[in-house]
């Protein structure tokens, strides 16, 4: 299968780099340094699960050297997406299928406007991994973990060709899901919260989910995304909280998140897509949130500063 990673940063740069490692025509979108030494000394991947490199890797940031692929695995962050859907056209054929692997719950619904539904494969990933440096990703707790499915619960042809793909890869586990928009209201329970207490705490998950404070800030803030996903007509399971709760216990003490990291960083973030969303889509219905809602315009400062738009 011919493949194209857009983004290929902590999530694109790890399954883009085991797809290529298991033999398939794997093409990686980037830029600057990192493109660079990607093409000069190949994309090395550092894992919990074993060290490879795909060298010579087959890497651009011109999507339009490429032409029409099979597969793109959308991977840039959630605040870029809408601004690189003229970059992803190149890449689109009659039966292309995007799959956007964003933090959130918007990507897909940006994509299908602007590119068309019948290309876009919701799907979604759990993983701690980063851009140690130029050409270098590493992945440090979670096993890589896929889920893909069609938003209507249709197993299609399609999504069987993509399982196939990924089942033929070491170092991935993947899911054809059945009820994908619940599954990213199930990761947006975990990731929002996560990353917006870790924000304003400027801790990793091992001391703000032992602290019984920060404790509790991050379990309300769990009740609010889940308030607010039911009231917008997700289904979700009556014990999402408690299960949201013991994932987050068994993340490795020392993870972060990218929004946090990218704040802490001075690095524009996910922050409008993230603790913005839960914000405005609890208003849309009416939900308060009062946990997500002062920690999203706690952290707009910082957010305004690293987009320009103000300093101090």
């Amino acid at each position: 299968m011919k493949v194209a990673i857009v983004g290929t940063g902590a999530v694109g740069g790890y399954f883009g780099g085991r797809l290529a490692e298991a033999g398939n025509d794997v093409t990686f979108i980037a830029r600057g340094s990192h493109l660079k030494a990607i093409q000069s000394g190949g994309l090395r991947v550092k894992s919990i699960l074993g060290d490879f490199t795909i060298k010579p890797a087959q890497a651009t940031d011109r999507t339009e050297k490429v032409g029409a692929v099979d597969l793109v695995l959308c991977c840039v962050k959630s605040w870029q997406v809408a601004a690189i859907t003229d970059q992803l056209k190149p890449l689109v054929g009659s039966d292309t299928t995007i799959v956007p692997l964003q933090n959130g719950i918007e990507a897909h619904t940006i994509l299908s406007e602007s590119i068309g539904r019948r290309h876009v494969l919701p799907g979604l990933c759990k993983m701690i991994s980063l851009v140690e440096g130029p050409g270098i990703i590493s992945h440090k707790g979670i096993d890589p973990y896929l889920s893909i499915g069609e938003m209507d619960g249709s197993r299609s042809r399609r999504l069987e060709k993509i399982v196939q793909l990924f089942t033929d890869v070491k170092g991935v586990t993947i899911n054809d899901s059945n009820n994908i928009i619940s599954d990213l209201w199930m990761k947006f329970m975990i990731i929002a919260p996560w990353s917006g207490v870790g924000a304003v705490t400027r801790s990793p998950v091992g001391i703000f989910r032992e602290v019984q404070q920060t404790r509790d800030l991050l379990l309300e803030s769990i009740r609010e995304v889940f308030a607010v996903g039911q009231a917008n007509g997700v289904n979700l399971a009556e014990n999402a909280v408690e299960a949201t709760m013991a994932f987050i216990d068994t993340v490795p003490a020392a993870g972060t998140a990218s929004m946090q990291r990218d704040i802490m960083d001075g690095k524009p973030s996910e922050l409008h897509e993230q603790c913005g969303a839960v914000v405005r889509y609890g208003e849309k219905k009416g939900i308060q949130t009062p946990v997500n809602r002062c920690i999203y315009h706690s952290l707009l400062p910082l957010e305004y500063k690293a987009r320009g738009k103000i300093s101090f």
